[in-house]
C-alpha cells in the first residue's frame, strides 16, 4: 500500500515506527511483507555495539522464520548449541562448581514441537542482521546529514532515518503528525511527518508512551546493577576448553556476578554486578576497578582483556496500562509496553511476538478490511501475555535469589538493608563516611562466602552447601527453556472465537519448573507443529503445518480432512471470506498411509475455488498421534487459523455445524469486525 491522503490533499506515510530496535525493525519487516509501506526513526546516529539481549526463544525463532534466509542467517552465525547449553553456579570461573545444568535435551534437537530450535545471538548482530534484511527491501538507512531532512516532502516509507529523535505528536484528520528532531551541521532542526498509525518502539524509557500519558504497573527498582561489556579471547578459550557455559552465577568474598558468554570463541562478555548509589558512584568503575572485578570472579588473570562500555541500569517489572491510544492511532510494542527481569529471556521475545501479532492487523486497517477497532484485540491478546511473563520473570530472579540465599547472600535482604542505611546514616553522614561504611557492610555480607564458610567441615557450610545441591537436584534453579510458556501461550479474548463463550479459563500459574509443551488447538492458541508434504509436490522436502500459513499477505487459513461434510464447510467459508473481501486458503489434510489419493477431489469439492493446498501428514513414528488426535478432534474437524498462526475458530466435528454459512459469517463478524459471537444467535 502507497501513500495515504488526509483530507487537505497532503500525502500521509501509512506506518511511522519510533525506535529502530530489533523489535522495530521486525516489525517494518512484517509490515512490509504485508504490502503496507513504512519508515523508523531512531534517536540515536548508530545503533549500539553493545550485546544486551541475546536469547531468542523457540516461538520468535518460528517468526523470523517467516523472513526468508534470517532463521538461516542465524543458526549459521551463533556458537555452537554445545556452547552455551549451560548454566553455571560457582565460586569462580576457575574455582569450585556449586550447581551446573545443561538445559537442553536430546529429543530438544529433534524439532518434534517446533520446526526450529532456539537462538544465542548477541542484540548487535542480530540488529544487523535486521537492517541487512531491511535493505534487501529497498530500505535506504540516513544519517541527518545524508539526505534532505530539511525538505519537507513526505517521507514515501523504505526510510530509516538515524539521529532522529520523536519530540512530540499532534492528532490531525485521519492520523498522526509526529516532530522529529535531529541536528544539521552541528544545529537543531525538527521536521514534522504525517502518518496513520504512529507505532511506539522506543524502548523501556519510550518518549511515545510518556507523552501519551500511559504509567507503567508493577514492581520497580528490583536491583539496580552496573554492566561490564568486555573481550578476552585468553578468558573465551579457557572457558571453551573447561566449563563452556552460556551464563555463570559466580559467589565469592571479593565479588558477585552474573557473567553472560555472548562469544566464547571471540572473548566477548558482559558482567553484571549489583551497584548501590549514592554510596557506590560509576566514576567508580574505572579501568583498573573493573579489571580487579573481573580478575577476581575469574579466579584468574587476564591478559587481554579490553573493556569496551560500562553503564547502570535499574531491573524493573512492569506492564503499560495500556497499548492503544488517541483513536487507534498510537500503538506501543516491545519494551516501551513492557520489561522484564532479564531471568529467562522473555523482554525481546515478547516484544517480537507483539509485532507479530500486530503486523496483519495493521494491514487488515490499512487495506480496508477491518476497522481500526481490530488494533485493540492486540491490546487485550498482548498485555495478557506480557502480565504473565512479568510474573514469570519475578519467579526466575527469585531462582536466582533462592540459591544467593541459600549461600548466605540474600540479594533482597542487601536491597533492604541499603535501604535502611540510606534513609538513617546515609541521610546524615557525609558522602566518605557513608561510602566507607558501605564498603564494610558488604565486606561482612560476602564473607559468608568464605571458604571457611563454605566447606563440608564446617556444619553450616555443610548446611548451606546441601541446600544448594537441593535446589539443582529438585530442578528449582533457574531454566534457559520454557516450552509450555514458549509455544504454549494462549490468547483467551481478543479476534478469535471461543469453543464456548461461557466458559472460564484459569490463567496459568507462572513455575520455575520446566514444563513440557503440549500441543493444543483451543482457539488463541499457536498451531501445532507437524511435517506435512504437499501433494503436487511429493518430491519436494516436508514442511511445518506452520509453513501453510502465508507470511506474505493478510490470509486466513482453513484446516479439514476430505470428508464430505468438511468440504461443505469449506466451500461456506471460502464464500464468506469472499464477501469480507478477505483470503482464505483451504488446506485439505490427508492421513499419513492413504492409499490412492485422488487429487482431482479437492478440485471438484471446491470448484470454483481454487485457493486450496492438499497435503499429507508425516507421522515420526508408527506410534506418534495422527494430526486430528494431537488436535485432539475428529476427522471431521475444521480449524481456521490467522495470519500469525494463532488459531482463530475450531470445529471438533463438521457434523456440529447445522448452517455452515451462517456459522462462517458469525466467525468473521467476531474476529474481524468485533460483534459479539451471539450476535447471529
Amino acid at each position: 500500500m502507497g501513500l495515504l491522503y488526509a483530507n487537505d490533499g497532503k500525502p500521509q506515510l501509512p506506518v511511522l515506527i519510533v525506535g529502530g530496535g530489533p523489535v522495530g525493525l521486525v516489525l517494518a519487516i512484517l509490515l512490509n511483507k504485508q504490502g503496507i509501506k513504512c519508515s523508523i526513526v531512531e534517536k540515536t546516529s548508530r545503533h549500539s555495539r553493545h550485546p544486551q539481549a541475546h536469547f531468542i526463544n523457540n516461538r520468535s525463532m518460528e517468526v523470523l522464520r517467516k523472513i526468508e534466509g534470517l532463521v538461516e542467517d542465524i543458526e549459521s552465525l551463533q556458537s555452537s548449541k554445545d556452547l552455551w547449553r549451560r548454566y553455571i553456579h560457582c565460586t569462580s570461573l576457575t574455582g569450585t562448581i556449586l550447581g551446573s545444568v545443561d538445559h537442553i535435551r536430546p529429543e530438544d534437537f529433534e524439532k518434534i514441537v517446533s520446526p526450529v530450535f532456539v537462538g544465542h545471538f548477541s542484540h548487535y548482530k542480530f540488529t544487523a542482521l535486521l537492517l541487512k534484511h531491511l535493505q534487501k527491501l529497498d530500505f535506504q538507512v540516513y544519517g541527518s546529514e545524508g539526505m534532505d531532512c530539511t525538505s519537507h516532502e513526505p517521507l514515501r516509507g523504505g526510510e530509516i532515518l538515524m539521529g532522529h529523535e520523536f519530540v512530540s505528536f499532534n492528532s490531525i484528520d485521519r492520523g498522526i503528525s509526529a516532530t522529529v528532531s535531529f541536528l544539521k551541521e552541528g544545529k537543531p532542526i525538527e521536521r514534522n511527518i504525517q502518518c496513520s498509525i504512529l507505532i511506539g518502539a522506543d524502548g523501556a524509557g519510550s518518549i511515545v508512551r510518556k507523552l501519551m500519558g500511559i504509567d507503567m504497573k508493577g514492581v520497580r527498582d528490583l536491583q539496580k546493577l552496573v554492566t561490564i561489556h568486555f573481550f578476552s579471547k585468553d578468558l573465551g578459550h579457557y572457558l571453551l576448553r573447561e566449563r563452556p557455559a552460556m551464563l555463570f552465577f559466580i559467589f565469592n568474598t571479593q565479588a558477585i556476578g552474573n557473567l553472560v558468554c555472548h562469544d566464547l570463541k571471540e572473548g566477548e562478555f558482559v558482567l553484571h554486578v549489583p551497584f548501590f548509589p549514592p554510596q557506590q558512584n560509576l566514576k567508580d568503575f574505572t579501568y583498573e576497578a573493573c579489571k580487579k572485578i573481573i580478575c577476581n570472579l575469574a579466579g584468574r588473570s587476564i591478559l587481554d582483556l579490553k573493556i569496551v562500555h560500562v553503564k547502570p541500569w535499574v531491573m524493573d517489572a512492569e506492564v503499560a496500562e495500556k497499548y492503544i491510544s488517541d483513536d487507534n492511532r498510537i500503538v506501543l510494542v516491545g519494551d516501551a509496553a513492557h520489561r522484564f527481569p532479564p531471568a529467562g529471556g522473555f523482554g525481546m521475545n515478547t516484544g517480537i511476538q507483539d509485532a507479530h501479532n500486530l503486523a496483519w492487523k495493521i494491514a487488515c486497517v490499512m487495506k480496508g478490511i477491518t476497522p481500526g477497532s481490530i488494533l485493540h484485540t492486540y491490546e487485550i491478546e498482548r498485555r495478557q501475555i506480557a502480565l504473565f511473563n512479568t510474573a514469570l520473570s519475578l519467579v526466575n530472579f527469585g531462582a536466582v535469589n533462592e540459591v544467593a540465599s541459600e549461600l548466605g547472600v540474600d540479594l533482597y535482604a542487601a536491597k533492604l538493608v541499603h535501604r535502611i542505611f540510606n534513609y538513617t546514616l546515609g541521610s546524615i553522614l557525609p558522602i566518605v563516611v557513608q561510602k566507607k561504611i558501605w564498603d564494610g557492610i558488604l565486606k561482612i555480607g560476602l564473607a559468608q562466602l568464605s571458604k571457611y564458610i563454605l566447606n563440608e567441615n564446617n556444619p553450616i557450610g555443610l548446611s548451606r552447601l546441601a541446600k544448594v545441591r537441593n535446589i539443582f537436584d529438585d530442578g528449582r534453579s533457574i531454566q534457559l527453556l520454557y516450552p509450555a510458556e514458549d509455544l504454549g501461550f494462549r490468547y483467551l479474548e481478543g479476534a478469535l472465537v471461543a469453543d464456548n463463550d461461557n466458559e472460564v479459563n484459569a490463567p496459568r500459574v507462572p513455575s520455575r519448573y520446566r514444563r513440557d509443551y503440549v500441543p493444543c488447538a483451543d482457539p488463541g492458541s499457536r498451531l501445532p507443529h507437524m511435517n506435512v508434504k504437499v501433494l503436487s509436490n511429493l518430491d519436494e522436502e516436508p514442511i511445518s503445518t506452520l509453513d501453510l500459513v502465508s507470511g506474505d499477505k493478510v490470509e486466513f487459513l482453513l484446516i479439514v480432512a476430505p470428508t464430505k461434510e468438511s468440504y461443505l464447510l469449506a466451500r461456506s467459508a471460502l464464500e464468506v471470506f469472499g464477501e469480507f473481501k478477505v483470503e482464505l486458503k483451504v488446506c485439505v489434510l490427508w492421513p499419513a498411509g492413504t492409499m490412492n489419493i485422488n487429487e482431482k477431489e479437492t478440485k471438484v469439492a471446491l470448484a470454483p475455488w481454487n485457493n486450496f493446498l492438499d497435503v499429507v501428514e508425516i507421522k515420526r513414528s508408527d506410534n506418534s498421534l495422527s494430526w486430528w488426535s494431537t488436535c485432539e478432534m475428529t476427522e471431521k474437524g475444521g480449524i481456521l487459523v490467522r495470519p500469525d498462526e494463532h488459531i482463530a475458530w475450531r470445529v471438533k466435528s463438521s457434523c456440529m455445524v447445522d448452517d455452515p454459512k451462517l456459522e462462517m459469517k458469525r466467525v468473521c463478524s467476531t474476529i474481524l469486525l468485533g460483534l459479539k459471537s451471539d450476535y447471529f444467535s
